[in-house]
């Protein structure tokens, strides 16, 4: 995983215009080691300039020394300004080298063999040609003819600081020189510089955390590599390495992200995961408490609510039962004494009526025809119907008149 983002690294810095490459890398919180102690090896030809070694970041696991290496320019009369780590004020940012046609500013580190913290002065450009100043460059006078020696004056403490800015860095600001060469058009590593920052990045005896600061290849005669007569082990660390305490704390994501993942951080991310897990534990019984309490009393209201509506319900049943009941009650009162008035059709008297042949006195049966008034049952309430009863009594009276006789005992 490591490898395939410090490709995609090496293939966005090639693609980005040189002139925006001090607002991209990465930055962290934790400052990188001190530069180890080591010698130059012997430039391979002519031609080839000197690129300082430096530490760079890995992400996961943290510092790693790229050696220090001869370079081919990529254009005749270029000139290579290292980069630097900077401090931002939050944070410390790599600022990655470039080529130009003057030396910018490089944070005042001082990487030696020329590079002194200020411009550049292991050499210089003539007619196409290189010419190396032997006082600070390893050549051999045979293969190589174009050099000079002047006396290289470091206005820089040396005390082996890698960075700018922060607690314990370089105070350096750019000169006026070094802010005009910030505005020259520039261009990034060339692909051989990539790959040797790429090998550096999968070398293991290379990381910070394994060789304490004083990496077993400290440079090499040309780039990528890292074995044979050419490479330069470093003599001694810068100052003593200390490992960082909190990894996980100290690294801080940019374009490039790259947390550390030392057994530091591990420990970190393991103890903030226990402290999340618990209180996300924490947080779901109390989730679950709340929901338990709500649907305790979600239950006790729905019981309430149903116990007042089979209340209500029961009230108004037993009401309706009881208003029923009444209506009933009072029916059936009432009905026994409609029911009582069919005795006003009993009138067998007018029944009798065969018996007498005075049917002229039949005709007074009219009287009997008045039961009508029994029918009239809703005004019988005060049961006025035997009432006509008694006028049925007198239409007996005519069966008697064959009775009476006449003048002289006779009918």
């Amino acid at each position: 995983m490591r490898k395939i983002r410090l490709l995609f690294l090496a293939f966005l810095i090639l693609a980005i215009p040189a002139i925006s490459l001090a607002q991209f890398g990465v930055s962290i919180m934790i400052a990188p080691p001190a530069l180890p102690v080591y010698e130059q090896p012997m430039c391979p030809s002519a031609g080839y300039l000197w690129t300082p070694g430096y530490w760079s970041y890995g992400g996961d696991e943290g510092y790693f020394w790229v050696p220090g290496t001869w370079v081919e320019p990529p254009t005749v009369g270029f000139l290579w300004t290292p980069g630097y780590w900077g401090w931002g004020g939050n944070a410390f940012a790599w600022n990655e080298g470039y080529w130009g046609q003057s030396v910018g500013f490089y944070g005042g580190v001082n990487y030696g063999f020329g590079y002194g913290g200020v411009g550049y002065g292991g050499g210089y450009w003539n007619n196409g040609a290189f010419f190396y100043n032997r006082s600070v460059s390893n050549v051999n006078v045979t293969n190589i003819t174009n050099v000079y020696e002047k006396t290289v004056v470091n206005e820089t403490t040396v005390n082996h600081v890698s960075y700018n800015g922060g607690e314990g860095g370089i105070t350096a600001r750019p000169t006026a020189a070094e802010e005009t060469a910030s505005h020259e058009q520039h261009t990034p590593p060339t692909a051989l510089q990539t790959q040797h920052v790429h090998a550096a990045s999968t070398n293991h005896a290379l990381l910070a955390s394994v060789n304490q600061g004083r990496p077993a290849i400290a440079a090499t005669a040309k780039p990528g590599e890292f074995s044979g007569s050419g490479v330069v082990a470093a003599k001694e660390a810068g100052a003593p390495y200390k490992a960082p305490e909190n990894k996980a704390a100290a690294s801080k994501a940019t374009e490039n992200k790259a947390p550390g993942n030392n057994a530091a951080e591990n420990k970190a991310a393991e103890d903030k995961a226990a402290e999340s897990k618990a209180a996300e534990n924490k947080a779901t019984e109390n989730k679950a408490a709340e929901n338990k309490a709500a649907e305790d009393k979600a239950a006790e209201s729905k019981a309430t609510e149903t116990k007042a509506a089979a209340t209500r319900t029961n009230e108004n049943k037993a009401a309706e039962n009881k208003a029923a009941a009444t209506r009933s009650t009072e029916k059936k009162a009432a009905q026994p004494a409609a029911h009582a008035q069919p005795a006003a059709h009993a009138q067998p008297a007018a029944h009798a009526q065969p018996a007498a042949h005075a049917q002229p006195a039949a005709h007074a049966q009219p009287a009997a025809h008045a039961q009508p008034a029994a029918h009239a049952q809703p005004v019988a309430h005060a049961q006025p119907a035997p009432r006509p009863q008694a006028a049925a009594r007198p239409a007996a009276r005519p069966e008697s008149a064959p009775e009476k006789k006449g003048p002289g005992g006779k009918e």
